[in-house]
């Protein structure tokens, strides 16, 4: 299973509080961030939604190779169909976890596969985050994984809809790279935000101290 340094950042970055009893991975692909949260965690319902078929098929393959497949389910399924269901058996997640898609219609490619992996015509962030709206519960918490050049747009979107950013990490490949991404934390509940900055690496596969203590549970080699 090829793990992704996106997957890998939200998945390690995002807080997971003791009452995190319901989580939600949105755009699992092949079930990475899901599986990350359920060896984290002790959440008994770790739920996810892809609606590509082929990595929907392997990431139920994967979550039922894990020790943790007694708390793993994924839906086949639109967000937007998928949010629907939820909310008419009136359900709530305490953590939702995305990392969305984020290229915009202009690089869109002959692959349907990935254009609805990677692309915002498939599940735009006003979509994205007007569902997490409805079924995120009142003391839950929503982590996302964007390109930086985004972060402002998304974090005014979420504030149409009453969340609000508490935790920004920006991430750079290393000290003289630009900032590519921003990790982005929200609530319902208006605090201080707390900013961070992260660098991935020193040279070429020479991790930072930072990032290595971050993600060395999710690698078996680092």
């Amino acid at each position: 299973m090829k793990v992704g340094t996106d997957s890998v950042l939200l998945g390690s970055w995002c807080a997971i509080d003791q009452f995190s009893d319901t989580i939600l991975d949105i755009g699992t692909g092949t079930g990475v961030i899901a599986l990350m949260l359920a060896q984290r965690s002790d959440a008994m319902t770790i739920d996810a939604v892809e609606v590509d078929e082929q990595a929907f098929e392997q990431a139920v393959e994967n979550f039922e190779k894990s020790i943790w497949k007694d708390r793993l389910y994924c839906y086949n399924a639109t967000f937007q169909e998928f949010v629907k269901e939820i909310q008419e058996e009136e359900e709530t997640y305490d953590l939702i976890v995305s990392n969305p898609p984020f290229y915009t219609d202009d690089f869109e490619t002959l692959n349907l596969a990935r254009n609805k992996a990677r692309f915002t015509s498939s599940l735009s962030f006003e979509e994205l985050v007007t569902g997490v709206s409805k079924i995120l519960s009142k003391n839950g918490k929503f982590s996302v994984i964007i390109p930086c050049k985004e972060e402002a747009q998304f974090i005014a979107i979420a504030e149409e809809n009453n969340l609000f950013v508490n935790r920004i990490c920006r991430v750079r490949g290393n000290i003289n790279s630009p900032v590519k991404r921003s990790l982005l934390t929200f609530s319902f509940r208006k605090t201080a935000t707390e900013e961070a900055q992260l660098i991935i690496e020193t040279t070429r596969h020479n991790y930072t101290e930072n990032y290595t203590r971050l993600t060395k549970d999710f690698y078996l080699k680092m």
